[in-house]
């Protein structure tokens, strides 16, 4: 009988304790507007933000899609309540004009080890001996790489608006390569469809990239493509002080970057079990990349993507509701 009792004590005991949390869950009743960029591989870190937020009792709607200065504006004037896409320091002049930590809550990193920068074909490379961008200022070594018959080197570049263009640009500058390299921007995936055409036909090619995405899955470093050097270090506006040089001495022109979930300040302080969630996130880089293949490969249909997430959260069960658990206590 006793041990009956203890039983039934336990299980009401639970039930009441069940009750209390999905009662009090922080989220309840507030909607939350996620917004990432047009690059659809941006997706699945975004939804695990926003899975997570559902456990709280947020009431999350579909992310939006719009360029990086426009969201990093809305989220500031409170129209939307995060990104889980803001690249340091790449992003760093669009989060200073949108009113920078005044405005905008960056706690926590949830991505770490985003590379970026310069690659040309391996067969070229060893060809011709190119392992350094300032190469391509000899106009017979720029030619290789001429796409429309106008003599320059054609580098593709990325979408206006992502942050980079700013970079590449500056750099084609600073490195002297303004007569010899035409760096295009335009569409990123129609562009790099052309770069793999080109590729398959046996052309040379020189793109710009960054990690995680897929492309760096189908071209592989090393085998089928290689790294470009820089000359020196040479970044525009907030980054200008930044030393690009690693460790081991390469330059590749660009700073390992982190990425962070970024929020309205004035919601991030109202609501401080989601504060601390996006505080307290970590995805691999390395998982990002396995999905963005997956995606390339033909599973990227919103259902598909939705699949992706829910095996992640899954597969890492213990630490996403180690996250909730912590978030929730922030909220006590």
């Amino acid at each position: 009988m006793r041990n009956r009792a203890s039983l039934l004590a336990a299980v009401v005991t639970t039930l009441a304790v069940s009750h209390v949390s999905a009662a009090d869950l922080p989220g309840k009743g507030i909607t939350v507007q996620p917004i990432q960029s047009t690059i659809a591989e941006e997706t699945f870190q975004t939804l695990i933000v926003s899975r997570a937020l559902e456990k709280l009792g947020y009431q999350v709607s579909k992310p939006s899609e719009v360029d990086y200065n426009v969201g990093y504006t809305s989220i500031a004037a409170g129209d939307s309540t995060f990104t889980a896409v803001n690249w340091q320091p790449l992003h760093d002049d669009m989060y200073k004009a949108a009113g920078g930590d005044q405005k905008l809550y960056r706690q926590g990193t949830y991505v770490t080890g985003a590379a970026q920068g310069y690659l040309i074909d391996k067969k070229t490379a060893e060809k011709y001996h190119i392992t350094n961008i300032e190469q391509l200022k000899d106009p017979k070594i720029a030619r290789l790489f001429d796409a429309n018959g106008d003599g320059k080197a054609d580098m593709t570049g990325c979408t206006p608006g992502w942050g980079c263009e700013a970079v590449i640009n500056h750099q084609n500058s600073a490195f002297g390569l303004s007569d010899t390299v035409t760096a295009n921007m335009g569409n990123y995936s129609a562009m790099v469809a052309d770069t793999l055409a080109r590729y398959k036909q046996g052309k040379p090619i020189l793109y710009y990239t960054w990690t995680p995405y897929w492309l760096s899955d189908v071209l592989k470093p090393g085998r089928d493509v290689v790294w470009l050097q820089v000359p020196f270090s040479s970044l525009p506006g907030e980054q200008k002080d930044v030393d690009t040089k690693l460790p081991n001495g390469a330059n590749y022109g660009f700073p390992v970057n982190t990425m962070h979930i970024v929020a309205n300040k004035a919601w991030a302080a109202k609501n401080p079990a989601a504060a601390r969630l996006f505080a307290v996130m970590k995805l691999p880089i390395t998982d990002i990349n396995a999905e963005n293949s997956a995606m390339h490969a033909g599973q990227n249909s919103e259902e598909a993507i939705n699949r992706h997430v829910d095996g992640w959260i899954k597969a890492h069960q213990a630490e996403f509701d180690k996250w909730i658990s912590e978030a929730q206590a922030a909220a006590q």
